[in-house]
């Protein structure tokens, strides 16, 4: 018999966490329990990639029913009702927390509904007061948005509570140029939200490659979001109507508002300075400026657990902490952030620590999406990251895309490859357009595999489609 109560403890319910569990006590044989103190399922399902993806969904229609007219549809357009959606939304998120419940279940993992610390190495404590030991200890808990600091910062909202508005604001400034703010720009703008957008950044997508980046900002001006680079908030407070229309550089209607009080967070518009000196307001400010791992009171440090930049719990290539005993996956280690990757470093753990079998986590050549509009996918090396290591040359080809062009709307699209003057691989590929999520995924197979430019070159095209360019580009656009 086990000197522990289980061979494995998990402590998020998450997709890492929920991943490590099920294939632990369902594959392996392991005893396993995960406690989660909020919804099943994580930020992806719950606060991030799915609701944001439908949202992305819903923002696309009121474009095609106008697009839709070029092509012959008499189709009619009365606006977006974010009722009717939310509820739907809601549903959804639901029905998928209850699928994470059941997979666990069926598995044979214990769950308790509770938050859960380290007591000791081999010790986790939950808030309910129970206390269990266990072999293995899984932290996958995460990370959650973070506010500036800036006073009355809480008067603005994070991606978190985007999905818990009551009503859509009739215009938001979001603050920050990474993904998150650039997909919610393109999201809140397509429902119909004015948005003004400002990052202290010379350009948006910092760590992206360096021409998409400059394709998606225009394309996201083009479709109305009011995008500021070089700028960033300095002051914010409730708008207290029209005795505090003072350094306002446009027009307000402050009568449609009721006036707040004065320790009445979010009740009301807010009136935000810019280090550009001009003041406006606005009907809410989403800041999307960083995320931080949920690595805080869990008894790690105390354990001997060792906590990096920003909280960030420090492993191995094998997820293993300098505490034997403990392991951490997934966001809180602030490695890769995105849910596959903390999907497979939960696979890999359990092949390490219950199948006997070492397997280092691989994060080399990830593909990802950043679903602005249009999207942009992207595997390997940008430009600039590959020309800073050896000889490159770089095929690109950028045009109006058929579909659009025929509804006479603006916008084009980008096909994107880095190849080694050297061994001929390519070193990285990047698309703007619209599904270039799904684009980038096929990609991402070929330049896994280590495919050249020539290998790309025998691929016979699929035409008449935009992703055809990938395999059509002959001669490079320059080398570096």
């Amino acid at each position: 018999m086990s000197a522990f109560d289980y061979d494995l403890f998990v402590i998020g319910g998450g997709s890492g966490g929920v991943r490590a569990a099920r294939v632990a006590a369902g594959e392996a044989g392991a005893k396993v329990a995960l406690a989660e103190e909020d919804r099943y399922g994580g930020t992806c399902v719950i606060r991030g990639c799915v609701p944001k993806k439908l949202m992305v969904f819903a923002s696309g229609y009121g474009g095609m029913v106008e697009e839709a007219t070029h092509y012959g549809w008499d189709m009619k357009n009365n606006g977006f009702d974010w009722n009717t959606f939310s509820g739907h939304l809601n549903n959804e998120l639901d029905r998928l927390e209850g699928v994470y419940r059941k997979l666990l279940a069926g598995s044979g993992v214990t769950t308790f509904d509770a938050r859960a610390r380290l007591k000791d190495p081999h010790t986790v404590e939950l808030s309910t007061g129970e206390t269990f030991t266990a072999k293995h200890i899984l932290v996958a808990t995460g990370g959650r948005p973070v506010r500036p600091d800036l006073p009355n910062a809480h008067l603005g909202i994070v991606s978190d509570d985007i999905f818990h508005l009551e009503t859509l604001p009739k215009s938001i400034l979001i603050i920050g140029g990474g993904y998150i703010a650039c997909e919610f720009a393109c999201i809140l703008a397509g429902l119909g939200v004015e948005v003004t957008q400002y990052y202290r950044g010379a350009q948006i997508l910092r760590g992206f490659d360096e021409e998409a980046r400059g394709l998606i900002a225009e394309s996201m001006r083009e479709i109305g979001v009011d995008l500021h680079t070089g700028t960033n908030i300095v002051e914010m407070d409730c708008y207290r109507g029209e005795q505090d229309d003072d350094g306002l550089n446009a027009p307000v209607e402050a009568t449609q508002y009721a006036m707040p009080a004065k320790d009445a967070p979010q009740e009301g518009p807010l009136k935000v300075k810019s280090t550009n000196g001009h003041v406006k307001v606005f009907d809410q400010v989403l800041f999307a400026t960083g995320r931080r791992p949920n690595s805080d009171d869990m008894g790690l440090e105390d354990a001997g657990v060792t906590l990096g930049r920003s909280g960030a719990v420090e492993v191995d290539e094998y997820s293993q902490t300098k505490v034997p005993s403990v392991y951490a996956i997934g966001d809180v280690t602030d490695r890769v952030n995105l849910t596959p990757v903390a999907i497979r470093e939960g696979m890999a753990f359990v092949e390490t620590v219950f199948n006997g079998n070492p397997t280092p986590v691989d994060h080399d050549l990830i593909p990802s999406a950043v679903f602005t509009q249009p999207e942009l996918g992207t595997v390997g090396l940008t430009e600039e990251q590959a020309r800073d290591q050896e000889p490159i040359e770089v095929y690109c080809a950028s045009f109006r895309p058929m579909q659009s062009a025929f509804a006479d709307k603006p916008g084009c699209v980008l096909m994107k490859l880095i190849v080694s003057q050297e061994s001929r691989k390519v070193l990285g590929c990047h698309i703007v357009a619209p599904g270039a999520g799904e684009m980038i995924q096929l990609a991402g197979i070929a330049i896994k595999m280590g495919a050249t430019k020539e290998d790309f070159d025998r691929t016979v095209a699929v035409h008449p489609t935009m992703s055809e360019e990938i395999v059509t580009m002959r001669k490079p656009m320059r080398t570096a």
